[in-house]
């Protein structure tokens, strides 16, 4: 499965984004996608996952209740809707998906096979 990303840009602390994860070459049936992160000098970093059939979310502590994950069926495409965002939040970010992920590797970045080109979101302050 092919991914590409899209959404992200400049916007000033309190504001929101809504970062698009689209797939194309086949769909996300019986994967996981997830989105994660990675400031300059920093890890790649876990943010949100979200079980295709729609099951279960899962997001980084930092983003609860802040960030949304949600998928769209028709469309193939998985979305990351972040509110609220933080100058801590600037990074490149990455959506992946594997067919093969368990709960226990959900957020470890060497699960997943298949990543889209990142797309950069920057907050300031």
């Amino acid at each position: 499965v092919q991914l590409q990303a899209s959404g992200g840009g400049l916007v000033q602390a309190g504001g929101s984004l809504r970062l698009s994860c689209a797939a194309s070459g086949r769909t996300f049936n019986g994967y996981t996608v997830a989105w994660f992160r990675q400031a300059p000098g920093k890890e790649r970093e876990f943010v949100a996952g979200i079980r295709w059939n729609g099951s279960h979310t899962y997001f980084k502590d930092s983003v609860k209740g802040r960030f949304t994950i949600s998928r769209d069926v028709a469309r193939r495409t998985v979305y990351l809707q972040m509110n609220d965002l933080k100058p801590e939040d600037t990074a490149v970010y990455y959506c992946a998906a594997s067919s093969r992920v368990i709960l226990s590797t959900l957020r470890v970045s060497s699960s997943y096979n298949n990543w889209g080109q990142g797309t950069q979101v920057t907050v300031s302050s």
